[in-house]
């Protein structure tokens, strides 16, 4: 948490000017199944750490809103053609910084490789990886940036596929998120696996269509700022830990 509070500095340094009227405001709100971020509950409501942060953000600037679990390539494309409309949790890159207007830091989301233990894979850099079979999922942001690196991805359309086909040795290395990962794995049942590299730490948040008026971003973004001084976010960890 010390992490997020640091970025935090460096991200709201520019002061945001309060809105007027901004009750009337509604938004759609657009994510996908990425656990314990994002997920569905067993009563079918939307869940997870990421989202319990932003229902409470809303809540607390009385916008009203609705949100849709979605595919993420839909949920990313909603957000992009649709004013004031925002998809999330949404890894902070540099190619899609100037896409959107941003509320953030949601939560940390390192990168991992993750082998079977049993395998003893260890990576010392990133180039070492090069030589395994790597696993990622389509439009994910790690899989995005490992091919921009040169990497040829064993890719599928949901990334609990990539846990059965670890455990099965269909591919070297998984390519995911250090919190996901582990979660997938435990729902499919695969055990014994261990994270074999770090290789980037990233920051998520929610990414609004540009034409979203900033005075709205401005509010949402302090208000954030409040939940991790009074230690709601922490909180909001806390739950799934």
């Amino acid at each position: 948490m010390r992490k997020l509070k640091i970025i935090w500095a460096l991200v709201l340094s520019c002061s945001f000017f309060l809105s007027q009227g901004s009750h009337a405001e509604r938004f759609e709100l657009t994510t996908e199944s990425y656990p314990p971020f994002n997920m569905l509950a067993r009563n079918n409501e939307i869940t997870g750490i990421s989202t319990d942060i932003v229902r409470e953000l809303f809540a607390r600037q009385q916008f009203e809103y609705d949100i849709s679990l979605l595919p993420w390539n839909r949920a990313y494309a909603m957000a992009l053609d649709t004013p004031k409309t925002g998809v999330f949790s949404t890894t902070r890159t540099p190619e899609r910084e100037a896409l959107f207007k941003w509320v953030s830091p949601i939560a940390l989301n390192n990168w991992v490789f993750l082998s079977l233990k049993e395998r003893n894979i260890q990576l010392n850099s990133l180039e070492d990886a090069k030589q395994y079979r790597i696993g990622g999922y389509r439009g994910d942001a790690a899989a995005l940036f490992l091919e921009k690196q040169g990497f040829k991805l064993d890719l599928v359309s949901r990334d609990e596929l990539n846990a059965v086909k670890l455990a099965r040795k269909r591919i070297d290395l998984w390519a995911t998120g250090h919190l996901l990962g582990p979660y997938i794995a435990k729902m499919q049942k695969v055990k014994g696996l261990t994270e074999s590299l770090t290789f980037k730490e990233t920051v998520m948040g929610i990414a609004f269509h540009p034409d979203t008026p900033s005075n709205l971003i401005n509010d949402l973004n302090l208000s954030l700022q409040n939940m991790y001084e009074d230690g709601t976010v922490e909180k909001i960890y806390a739950r799934y830990r």
